[in-house]
């Protein structure tokens, strides 16, 4: 187990009704707040109604900045940024799932920044300091409500790219399962699928050994695989939805990242993916994660069989790690699939035409790889993408 320092400092309000607490949790750090969330589906729901009463009746008084999109764009960020400074504003509340906190967390490290806040995003710079933020969690899937990280997309040049600070955690989040009923099933499908990806980063290391936070990790796989299909139905209930809820958040709070290093280079293919298609994050990973799998397997082949055989019930075949292995690979695309998700890149309908400048862009010939695992170069990524095709 490696050395690590965990620490993870996001106050969690979980469960039905939770959301008429928003005022009240706020109001412990600001009065004037930026009230920041996506499109109309708060408002159809109802929580938007919940969540401006509880803001008057704790006396806070808000600005609104809607239209955040999925891959939120920097464009939307620099707005926020700007009334925030014109307005005084000191703290953020997100109501959404992942593109909306992760738009607020850019804004909140852009306010006291003088620079551009795309410097943190290439590299340039790191968050000093931060205005506060406090979310309302609708979409289980990016964990970004305790997690340190953001992820923004840059229009011109179609550029997805993370940025992490320990400054970035929420002060607050707010999960009540009961707000994830409304969603649509490909959004269903895609959180299950993103949340499994953040599982898979963490467990294909060159950590060893890690036996308790692989036992961990496992464990909220099989809990998202026994409860993913339950959340698919029109029957959907409470319990399964309040396990995958934070299935989803204990997925990214970098608990199971704790004593090993994850590897991360399917999320740095993916990005280069959505930033040009605009596709769903979960989606993309579901295109890409078995085809990097198969690639990279060779790494740690035990690592593999461990997952088919602890995960997914595979019948260890005690002659052929390889065909074990490949039997996991399999049982998690016929999973992705019968959640309605492409395990393919055609499958999203997109071509084969932009693969090399994809893989330009996240990795080099000779620097820059991506991965932890193994490390990917530009022919590697290349190559995944083609057989992804």
């Amino acid at each position: 187990m490696d050395n690590f320092i965990f620490r993870n400092p996001t106050q969690i309000y979980f469960g039905k009704g939770m959301e008429n607490k928003a005022g009240e949790a706020v109001s412990v750090y600001s009065k004037n707040i930026l009230l920041h969330y996506g499109g109309g589906s708060i408002k159809k729901s109802g929580l938007y109604d919940r969540v401006i009463a509880s803001l008057k009746s704790s006396g806070v008084e808000w600005t609104e900045l809607a239209g955040v999109k999925p891959n939120p764009r920097l464009s939307l960020v620099r707005e926020g940024i700007k009334i925030c400074r014109e307005k005084d504003i000191d703290f953020i509340l997100a109501v959404g799932g992942g593109s909306v906190i992760d738009s607020a967390k850019a804004i909140a490290a852009g306010v006291p920044y003088e620079g551009d806040v795309w410097d943190f995003y290439e590299g340039k710079a790191q968050p000093e300091e931060v205005i506060g933020l406090g979310t309302v969690l609708t979409i289980p899937a990016a964990g970004s409500e305790s997690s340190n990280g953001t992820v923004i997309t840059k229009e011109e040049g179609q550029l997805k790219r993370p940025c992490g600070s320990e400054l970035l955690y929420p002060d607050f989040s707010i999960l009540n399962p009961e707000l994830a009923m409304t969603l649509p099933p490909f959004q269903r499908a895609c959180g299950v699928a993103d949340m499994m990806a953040h599982l898979f980063e963490r467990y294909f290391t060159n950590s060893y050994p890690v036996e308790l936070t692989d036992r961990m990790i496992e464990a909220v796989l099989k809990t998202i695989i026994h409860n993913g299909p339950s959340v698919m139905m029109d029957g959907d209930t409470y319990d399964a939805w309040a396990e995958i809820m934070w299935s989803g958040t204990v997925a990214h709070n970098g608990s199971l990242d704790t004593g090993r290093l994850g590897d991360w280079g399917s999320h740095q293919m993916e990005h280069e993916l959505s930033g040009i298609y605009d596709v769903a994050h979960g989606a993309g990973l579901a295109a890409l994660f078995p085809h990097w799998m198969r690639y990279v397997m060779n790494q740690d082949i035990k690592r593999f069989v461990q997952l088919a055989v602890r995960v997914w019930n595979v019948d260890q075949n005690f002659k052929s790690d390889e065909e074990t292995a490949l039997a996991g690979i399999e049982a998690l695309e016929q999973f992705w699939q019968s959640l309605g998700l492409a395990t393919t890149l055609s499958g999203l309908d997109i071509p084969g035409d932009r693969l090399e400048e994809m893989a330009g862009k996240c990795a080099g010939e000779t620097d820059n790889p991506q991965g932890q695992f193994v490390k990917l170069y530009k022919k590697d990524v290349l190559a995944i993408l083609e057989m992804a095709l």
